[in-house]
C-alpha cells in the first residue's frame, strides 16, 4: 500500500511541478494523472504491481464527498437562493458531458475501425450476477446472447 501512494503522490506532485514551473492554467493533479496515465500505457508492469492497492484506495473514495456535503449545508440559504441558476447549469452541463462524450466515441471508433469491431461483439457469453433462483453467488450463471428478429 505505501508503493502504491508513494507512487501516486510522486505523480501529482510531478504534475504540481510541471504545472507551477510551466505557469500553467491547468491544475497540477490533472497533468499528474496525465502521466500516471501514459506511464500506465508504455508500462504495463507498474499497473499490475500498483492495482490491487489502488481498487483497496478506492473504497476510501466517498469520504472526499463529505467536505462538499458538508459546504453544501453550510451555505445552504445561498444555494437556495441560487438554486435556479445550479440546478440549470448542472443540467446543461451534464447533457453537454454525454453528448462530447458520445462524439467523442464516435471518432475514436471512426479512427480505429478494426478495435471498435472487437469492442462491439463481444466473443465470450453474458454472465448474470444471480443464479436462476434469485439468489447472488460467487459464480455468475452464464447467459447466452440471443438475436431477436
Amino acid at each position: 500500500m505505501i508503493k502504491t501512494f508513494t507512487v501516486l503522490l510522486a505523480y501529482q506532485c510531478l504534475g504540481e511541478l510541471i504545472a507551477y514551473a510551466g505557469n500553467l492554467p491547468i491544475p497540477g493533479a490533472v497533468i499528474g494523472m496525465i502521466l500516471l496515465l501514459a506511464s500506465l500505457s508504455l508500462r504495463p508492469g507498474l499497473a499490475s504491481a500498483i492495482e490491487s492497492d489502488a481498487l483497496a484506495l478506492l473504497r476510501f473514495l466517498p469520504l472526499l464527498f463529505v467536505p462538499a456535503g458538508v459546504g453544501i449545508m453550510a451555505f445552504a440559504g445561498r444555494v437556495a437562493h441560487d438554486l435556479l441558476p445550479i440546478a440549470v447549469s448542472v443540467v446543461v452541463c451534464t447533457a453537454l458531458t454525454i453528448v462530447v462524450t458520445a462524439l467523442v466515441g464516435q471518432g475514436l471508433c471512426a479512427l480505429w475501425p478494426a478495435r471498435a469491431a472487437s469492442l462491439a461483439a463481444p466473443t465470450t457469453p453474458f454472465a448474470s450476477p444471480l443464479h436462476a433462483d434469485g439468489n447472488t453467488a460467487p459464480a455468475a450463471a452464464n447467459i447466452e446472447k440471443v438475436d431477436t428478429p
